[in-house]
């Protein structure tokens, strides 16, 4: 926002009620909100979904603006540290939901329940993409033992070699990772 006077009479009428006031708030702000929001945004939450808790944030909490700083400095704080509780509430919960997928990743999982027959050429790319989301699940050890014990077909030997760890690390966090998918692929279906 440009003019610090003109700020803050906006945010006065704003916080008396003045619905032109909140629409223009808005409009001002919203550039910073976005930009913001796509930067931080969680994988799960949509950027106008976003947007909108931030507003809904910066309204509730209007009363508690001082004044002392510009309103773009306050807003942009709320907004990230609204993006930084989404983004640790999706770590919390790293699961992949079946919302989370694409209509062609969806009907490829519903298809490999229901048959046991070999992938069809046209849904490589689909299956290909599904596997990169559940290893995003993973935590990076996860993830690394994962493909190299799965994808590269490394020995757990060469394993041990390339990372430093014991053959029984290695074993363990593969156990865990394999846990892990079973369940995020048990969850989608």
């Amino acid at each position: 926002m440009g003019d610090a006077e003109h700020a803050g009479a906006l945010v006065a009428r704003a916080r008396d009620g003045e619905d032109a006031a909140w629409r223009e708030l808005i409009a001002e702000l919203y550039p910073l909100v976005a930009k913001i929001a796509r930067a931080h945004r969680p994988r799960r939450v949509a950027e106008e979904d976003l947007c909108q808790m931030i507003f809904v944030k910066v309204f509730r909490n209007l009363g508690q603006y001082s004044g002392k700083v510009p309103i773009s400095h306050w807003v942009s704080r709320i907004a990230v540290n609204e993006c930084r509780n989404q983004l640790a509430a999706e770590k919390a919960r790293p699961e992949l939901r079946q919302a989370d997928l694409s209509p062609e990743q969806e009907a490829l999982v519903q298809n490999l329940a229901a048959t046991t027959e070999e992938l069809p050429p046209d849904r490589h790319y689909a299956a290909r993409d599904l596997v990169e989301k559940l290893l995003s699940s993973l935590k990076p050890m996860e993830r690394l033992v994962v493909d190299m014990l799965y994808l590269q077909e490394k020995s757990v030997a060469e394993i041990q070699k390339l990372t430093g760890w014991t053959a029984s690390a290695v074993k363990v966090r593969a156990f865990r990772a394999r846990q892990k998918l079973r369940r995020q692929i048990g969850g989608l279906l």
